[in-house]
C-alpha cells in the first residue's frame, strides 16, 4: 500500500495538565488521551526519546571519547562539491535521508518475512521527523534494520570507487538536481544544511553506535553511553547551520515531508509543537474585588512532547 504525500501522518503531541496524543490522518483529526491509547496497546509504537536535544557541546565530549576516522579520499571531495556547488535547493536533504529510512525500512521487512523475530517489539515500520528549535535540530528517525559499528564506518566513511566516478561524470553533464539518489551518496547532501551530523543507530546483531562528523576530513564513533534506547533502527540529528534555520519551522518540515513522501511505502510522523489556551479562574486576594469579567485569564501552554 503506498501513501501519497497527501496521506503523510502527521503526529502532534500536546501538553496541557494531561498529556494528549492529536494524530492527523489526510486531515481527519482524532485526539485520544494517553491513558486511552495505552489501554489499545498504541504508546509502545511511539518513537524512543530523541537526541535532539543533545547540545552541541555534548556531542563535543562525545567526540574527544570516541574513535577517530578519516574519510576515503572521494568521500571527502564529494563532500566538499556537494556543500560548495552540487544543489541550488537545499531541501533536497530531507528527501534523501527520508529515502534512506525507506531502504532501511525495506531491508528489515523483507527480512523478517523469513523471521519474524527480526522484528523483535518494534513491529511498526516508521519514519519520524522531528525538530527542537532551541539546538537548532532536525532528526529523522527511522525503525529499519539499523547498522552495526563497521557499517557506520563502512557506509559513511567510504563509497564505492565506481559509484563516485560515476556520480562526479554525470554531475559534469549537468542535471545536478537529482543526481545524488542515483548513486548512492545521498546520506552527504545533510551537509548542505548541517554544520555538524550525529547518527545513531542500533543494530540487532551489535550495540548502539554514536557516528559524529562535520565534513572535514574525519569522523568520530563511539559506542552511545546511553545504551539501547532505539530498540533498533537510525537516528540523524543535524545541527544546522545559521543560514538553514528555517528548516525547524514546523509548517516548512510538514510541507516539505509532504512533498518528499509520494513513493514512500510507510507512515511518516512528524513531532510537532501545539499552541493551546486553556482559560482558568484568577484567585483574587480577598480585600480585593475585581469585575465578574476579570475571572478568566488566558494561559498558552505549548510543549514538544
Amino acid at each position: 500500500m503506498r501513501i501519497s504525500g497527501l496521506s503523510l501522518i502527521v503526529l502532534l503531541l500536546l501538553y496541557s495538565g494531561i498529556p494528549l496524543l492529536e494524530l492527523i490522518p489526510a486531515g481527519n483529526v482524532i485526539v485520544r488521551s494517553q491513558s486511552e491509547k495505552k489501554a489499545a496497546g498504541e504508546t509502545k509504537n511511539l518513537a524512543a526519546p530523541s537526541d535532539s536535544g543533545v547540545t552541541e557541546e555534548e556531542v563535543k565530549k562525545l567526540e574527544e571519547k570516541a574513535e577517530r576516522h578519516s574519510f576515503q579520499t572521494d568521500i571527502a571531495r564529494l563532500m566538499d562539491i556537494i556543500i560548495n556547488a552540487l544543489y541550488t535547493h537545499k531541501e533536497v536533504f530531507l528527501r534523501e535521508l527520508i529515502s534512506n529510512g525507506s531502504d532501511a525500512l525495506d531491508k528489515i521487512r523483507y527480512l523478517s518475512v523469513k523471521e519474524p523475530g527480526l522484528l523483535k517489539d518494534l513491529k511498526e515500520l516508521k519514519i519520524l521527523i522531528e525538530y527542537n528549535k532551541e539546538e537548532k535540530t532536525v532528526t529523522i528517525t527511522d525503525t529499519g534494520l539499523g547498522m552495526t559499528k563497521d557499517d557506520l564506518i563502512k557506509n559513511l566513511g567510504t563509497v564505492a570507487k565506481s559509484g563516485t566516478a560515476a556520480f562526479m561524470e554525470a554531475l559534469s553533464k549537468g542535471d545536478t538536481n537529482n543526481l545524488i539518489g542515483q548513486f548512492g551518496v545521498g546520506f552527504y547532501s545533510t551537509y548542505l544544511v548541517a554544520k555538524k551530523v550525529m547518527v545513531t543507530s542500533k543494530h540487532n546483531d551489535d550495540e548502539q553506535y554514536i557516528w559524529i562528523s562535520q565534513a572535514g576530513s574525519s569522523f568520530s564513533v563511539i559506542k552511545d553511553p546511553k545504551g539501547n534506547t532505539l530498540g533498533r533502527g537510525t537516528r540523524v540529528t543535524i545541527y544546522l547551520k545559521d543560514d538553514a534555520i528555517e528548516y525547524v519551522e514546523q509548517d516548512t518540515l510538514k510541507n516539505l515531508a509532504k512533498k518528499y513522501s509520494e513513493f514512500i511505502n510507510y507512515p511518516i510522523y512528524i513531532r510537532m509543537q501545539k499552541q493551546v489556551t486553556k482559560e482558568v479562574e484568577e484567585e483574587k486576594p480577598k480585600e480585593e474585588k475585581k469585575p465578574e469579567e476579570d475571572k478568566k485569564v488566558s494561559l498558552s501552554l505549548a510543549l514538544i512532547m
